[in-house]
């Protein structure tokens, strides 16, 4: 544990999955099997591996389903941020979970299956972090470590790793895992109600508090049904 910054980390397991749809017509993202086990599994089993201790877990859709399952989870320990009376998509999730949360601490959503590569990637983000000069430390991943990935991509990085947006029309280097470590600083003075961690990232960028480590694994785009087939085997390659 001491070689991360954080114990906790917030997991993003609200949404209602509808480019997994129709898997998730009867029970959330987070839930549909991928090589043998759900999704957020994936995600926590990399956590408990890395010694996080603790994940906040927000839930919203089918939320029963998913509570039922993180019931039976030793490790991490679970705690829930219920967002049944409205979903607040991923920046107003973070809002709503503040106080659960330390600062610093990791923030990755439900859906992310990845294989580490030398390092975890949690460490590799504790050991980039500086909080004197970041609000986040999102990690990042060139083409060549997305699997199933066909998009333009979504931030060009400087020699001091500080992250640009994409220009529309353009190809950029590299693409978000949906893993990130955040400051509380990030969430200051917040929009109230539902609204995306873009509109946080954004004015990072403009201060030059955003900030990427780029990822030394694989990393899997898992969005739709016809990208479990190709994952599963790839998963067995190792």
């Amino acid at each position: 544990m001491s070689d991360l910054v954080s114990d906790t980390a917030m997991v993003m397991a609200a949404g209602l999955g509808k480019r997994m749809r129709p898997l998730t017509a009867s029970q959330p993202k987070p839930m549909v099997r991928v090589a043998g086990k759900p999704l957020i599994d994936h995600a926590l089993d990399r956590l408990q591996e890395a010694g996080v201790g603790r994940a906040v877990v927000n839930v919203h859709y089918l939320a029963d389903t998913l509570e039922a399952h993180l019931k039976e989870r030793k490790q991490p320990e679970i705690a829930i941020s219920d967002e049944r009376a409205e979903l607040l998509e991923t920046g107003g999730g973070m809002i709503k979970a503040q106080d659960q949360l330390p600062d610093p601490f990791f923030c990755l959503n439900a859906d992310n299956i990845w294989l580490d590569g030398p390092r975890s990637g949690f460490y590799d983000l504790s050991r980039r972090w500086d909080p004197e000069a970041m609000d986040a430390l999102l990690l990042v991943v060139p083409h060549s470590r997305a699997i199933n990935f066909s998009g333009p991509g979504d931030f060009h990085m400087d020699g001091l790793g500080r992250l640009s947006r994409r220009k529309p029309g353009r190809i950029a280097p590299f693409i978000y895992t949906g893993i990130q470590l955040v400051s509380h600083r990030l969430l200051r003075d917040a929009p109230e109600g539902k609204f995306s961690t873009n509109v946080l990232w954004s004015r990072a960028i403009e201060e030059g508090r955003l900030y990427g480590t780029s990822f030394t694994g694989q990393w899997f785009e898992v969005g739709t049904p016809e990208a479990i087939k190709p994952t599963e085997n790839a998963l067995k390659r190792g």
